[in-house]
């Protein structure tokens, strides 16, 4: 049995502004929609569309167990996103703040990957096809 539904994974950052700034700059994400800011100054939910996919940020809040990567002591999660130029991708955000955890290479399984944190201490593999 199959059930209608859509995903939107929301990352949790200590400000939304920024880091939805950040990744329309390094990977092209399309900002959809911003709530109003609340009494803090920062939206709630920020959503974006990358590709054909979906991803929402907010605000860490640790009143609403919402707790960013940086208040957790690293990323339980990683997000992976296929790309045309992985070089280009992982160049531009690390130009813009984020670290390389692992170089991005081609790989014995036949993709071009690599592995880095952005910012706000969320893990991304960016991956594409080899050189």
């Amino acid at each position: 049995m199959t059930f209608p539904f859509r995903l939107y994974p929301r990352l949790v950052v200590p400000d939304p502004d920024r880091a939805s700034a950040f990744y329309q700059v390094t990977l092209g994400a399309e900002r959809t929609f911003s709530a109003p800011p609340g009494d803090d100054g920062r939206p709630s939910v920020v959503d974006h569309r990358l590709g054909g996919s979906s991803f929402r940020v907010s605000p860490a809040v640790s009143s609403w167990g919402w707790l960013s990567p940086r208040d957790l002591g690293g990323s339980a999660v990683l997000l992976e996103v296929e790309v045309d130029d992985p070089d280009a991708v992982g160049e531009r955000m690390v130009a813009h703040g984020a670290e390389v955890v692992v170089p991005i290479e081609n790989r014995p399984y036949g993709k071009r990957s690599g592995r880095i944190r952005d910012p706000f201490g969320h893990l991304w593999i960016i991956t594409g096809e080899p050189r």
